[in-house]
């Protein structure tokens, strides 16, 4: 099924194709969970919340349209269960922590026995370090990061699936950016 576009997939399913719908989970599962993990910080909950998009994804196939592109709809329903968690999670006082680099997001670096002990604590050293600067920014910015420097999506893709216009996408992006330099320093002045 894989020489089948995505759109061509959810067709397939409207029409009863249960294999084109695992088809289309097999190809968003990992981004999806890895951009749900990168939003709240854990991986049992972005596993659920990627569940959840899957679910509302077949529950509303009849209603789907091809005026965009399928990863843009799927991460979109996602972006909006995330957003809903992290206001839900913050009146419920929910403290989480993430890693920018486990996974199974492993970096293999990290895993590499041959590595020196000394490097190995660098790595995690900064891991930790990213991670909390990660979590320092708003989930507005956090999204728009992730979603360009993690799922690799372009401006247009992100705006639509966070709904606004391209350049406020890039602004939020160097803003983002920027803050996550500021927090950083932060950490290393706070570290000596």
């Amino acid at each position: 099924m894989s020489e089948h576009s995505d759109w061509d997939l959810v067709a397939l399913a409207r029409d009863g194709d249960i294999p084109a719908f695992t088809e289309i989970v097999h190809r968003y599962e990992r981004p999806l969970v890895h951009f749900c993990q990168r939003m709240i910080q854990s991986r049992e909950d972005a596993e659920d919340i990627a569940q959840e998009s899957f679910i509302r994804v077949y529950r509303h196939l009849a209603r789907l349209e091809p005026a965009a592109k399928f990863s843009t709809v799927l991460f979109g329903i996602a972006r909006n269960l995330t957003l809903n968690f992290i206001r839900d999670s913050g009146r419920r006082g929910r403290g989480k922590t993430f890693s920018l680099t486990e996974e199974n997001f492993q970096e293999r670096a990290l895993q590499d026995e041959s590595l020196r002990p000394d490097r190995a604590a660098r790595l995690r050293e900064i891991e930790q370090r990213l991670n909390e600067a990660m979590a320092m920014l708003s989930p507005k910015h956090r999204e728009v990061l992730v979603l360009r420097e993690i799922q690799g999506l372009d401006y247009t893709s992100i705006a639509e699936i966070v709904g606004c216009r391209k350049g406020t996408v890039k602004s939020r992006i160097a803003r983002a950016r920027e803050q996550l330099r500021q927090h950083l320093k932060r950490l290393d002045a706070d570290a000596l």
